[in-house]
């Protein structure tokens, strides 16, 4: 019976490891993609029953039928920002002037849809909403479209932060650090500080020594010189960025890093800025 050397074998498991994690975040993106293409679907559905019913259509809506599917719901609002119909938990905001409202983190998304629908159409927005299935405030996207005075919408919750998302936080950090560095170095530590949300957090390093001021998943990392710290390829991260940061003001870096929200190691892309003598970042994973 033939036996593999200790090597030989050692190094078929990494590489069947290696496969089966791959497979398992090809298999997680192409869920994600498929809620979106969900999402598309029902929303051109939904926008040709609107163009042909037109008023009519909203009660089409509002029922649990052809215009739900699974977790997915069509919600309409006319462009002065009165909710008119929905086949899901937004059903409670019918008949409300939605135009003010914002989102748990403060975001009038209601009135960047309103904007966005006037001047370009269509288009998508970010934002939080409750997930009845978890009961958590969850990052969500919703898609949508003008049809003469109506706005129809279908929304899904992202299991990611996004992009915008990672520049809008860091945008908002980045004017706290600015108007009371103190308070808000403290803010960022803390995990009710109003800085973290799901893989979101800031971080903060001094330009000069390098030393870490704030990090929102490791506040243990404060006083520590993050120039030390390289991420598993062996990128010297904060040297990077420190870099960056110095000749140019503000930029983005990809690296690998863990999640704290998976624990997993994983990719990440980082917005950063200069603030002050301080580099403030915000990062999100794609896995």
């Amino acid at each position: 019976m033939n036996v593999l050397p200790r090597t030989v074998y050692a190094s078929l498991l990494a590489t069947l490891l290696s496969c089966a994690a791959g497979l398992a975040a090809a298999t997680e993106r192409l869920s994600e993609r498929w809620d979106e293409r969900r999402a598309v679907l029902l929303l051109e559905r939904a926008a040709a029953h609107l163009q042909s019913r037109g008023e009519a259509a909203l009660g089409d809506f509002a029922r649990q039928g052809e215009f739900v599917d699974r977790d997915l719901y069509v919600y309409v609002l006319d462009t002065e920002g009165r909710f008119l119909a929905s086949g899901g938990s937004s059903s409670a905001l019918i008949g409300q002037d939605v135009s003010t409202r914002t989102d748990s983190a403060g975001k009038p998304f209601f009135r960047d849809m309103l904007d966005l629908a006037r001047s370009a159409g269509s288009g998508r927005i970010d934002y939080r909403w409750l997930n009845p299935v978890s009961n958590r405030d969850e990052p969500k996207v919703a898609l949508f479209r003008r049809i003469g005075s109506y706005i129809v919408a279908v929304g899904f919750y992202s299991p990611r932060a996004t992009a915008a998302q990672a520049r809008e936080l860091l945008e908002r950090a980045a004017l706290a650090l600015g108007a009371d560095a103190d308070g808000a170095l403290a803010a960022f530590q803390e995990l009710d500080g109003g800085y973290m949300q799901d893989d979101l957090y800031v971080f903060v390093v001094d330009l000069e020594d390098g030393r870490f001021l704030a990090n929102g998943a490791s506040p243990a990392l404060r006083g520590r010189d993050g120039r030390e710290l390289r991420d598993p390829r062996g990128k010297a991260v904060i040297s990077d960025m420190i870099a960056i940061a110095r000749s140019r003001g503000h930029g983005q870096l990809e690296y690998l890093w863990r999640n704290p929200l998976t624990a997993k190691t994983e990719s990440k892309t980082s917005f950063f800025r200069r603030v002050d003598g301080m580099l403030v970042g915000v990062g999100y994973y794609t896995r």
